[in-house]
């Protein structure tokens, strides 16, 4: 039997190896089979097809027949689909309980003070960073909201804005719930009039039409800004900077500021 390389490497997303891929396909084709059957037609070498055929077993994907000889018996593919997200899901939730059993333990403490006392021999200068693809921009913007005392100033594109609500809005409402002030401006359209809706119990939101810029003050003290405009770049290749420091980033504030009270307040209805 020949299987297509590209089918076979499809696959993976059973989590599977390519011997694995081989053999499971080809069991699939014969529904009951030997190890010896299933290395000829499948072309895996025989003295690594009981190996696999037994890691096969393990991840549910085939059943061993009682008897002599040894032969196989192939699970369907929905049921091997139903078993393998059911395992997935259980080692992310054991993961996540690991993980939240690590919160106020004694190493996250120590790691804690490690970064704190690390950060304090750090020249104000080297507070800055890259950030590289879009997802990890928003984890950063997440990052930054979270440790907001007093402001976050976001001035954002009519996209972005879309995106900002639906990454961080509930990082916006425990932000809010701290009595930090939050102010977004961005080029208003019909089509975000729902999202503003959605947000402007947390945000105060107002349009603006003389500057196109994508970047985020929190507290004065720390901006990402991107440095592409968002409608000409894959999300992938978004990129922004990140700079730790209270000198430029009052002064952007100062100016945000200024530019703010010529924006209007919006009225949107529900």
């Amino acid at each position: 039997m020949i299987v297509q390389q590209e089918f076979l490497n499809k696959l993976k997303d059973f989590g599977i190896n390519t011997y694995e891929s081989k053999l499971w396909t080809a069991l699939l084709s014969r529904g009951i089979s030997t190890a010896g059957e299933l290395s000829d037609i499948a072309n895996v070498p025989r003295s690594r097809s009981y190996d696999v055929l037994e890691s096969l077993e393990k991840k549910g994907f085939i059943i061993m027949k009682l008897g002599k000889p040894i032969k196989y018996v192939a699970v369907s593919p929905e049921e091997v689909l139903e078993r393998v997200k059911k395992k997935v899901v259980n080692a992310a939730d054991k993961h996540t309980q690991i993980l939240n059993n690590l919160k106020g333990s004694e190493i996250l403490n120590e790691l804690t003070l490690l970064h704190t006392q690390g950060v304090e021999m750090v020249e104000p200068t080297d507070l800055s960073g890259a950030v590289k693809g879009r997802s990890n921009l928003y984890n950063h913007l997440e990052t930054m909201v979270k440790s907001a005392n007093h402001s976050i100033d976001i001035m954002t594109t009519t996209e972005g804005f879309i995106r900002k609500v639906d990454n961080l809005k509930s990082f916006f409402q425990k932000a809010k719930d701290r009595n930090v002030t939050i102010r977004i401006a961005v080029p208003i359209t019909k089509e975000i009039e729902k999202t503003i809706r959605d947000i402007k119990h947390l945000a105060d939101v107002r349009n603006t039409e003389s500057i196109n810029a994508r970047f985020c003050v929190v507290d004065g003290t720390q901006i990402t800004f991107m440095l592409l405009n968002d409608s000409e770049v894959h999300p992938t290749y978004d990129s922004g900077v990140w700079v730790n420091t209270p000198f430029f980033a009052s002064a952007l504030k100062k100016m945000f500021d200024t530019e703010w009270q010529r924006m209007k307040p919006l009225s949107v209805t529900k």
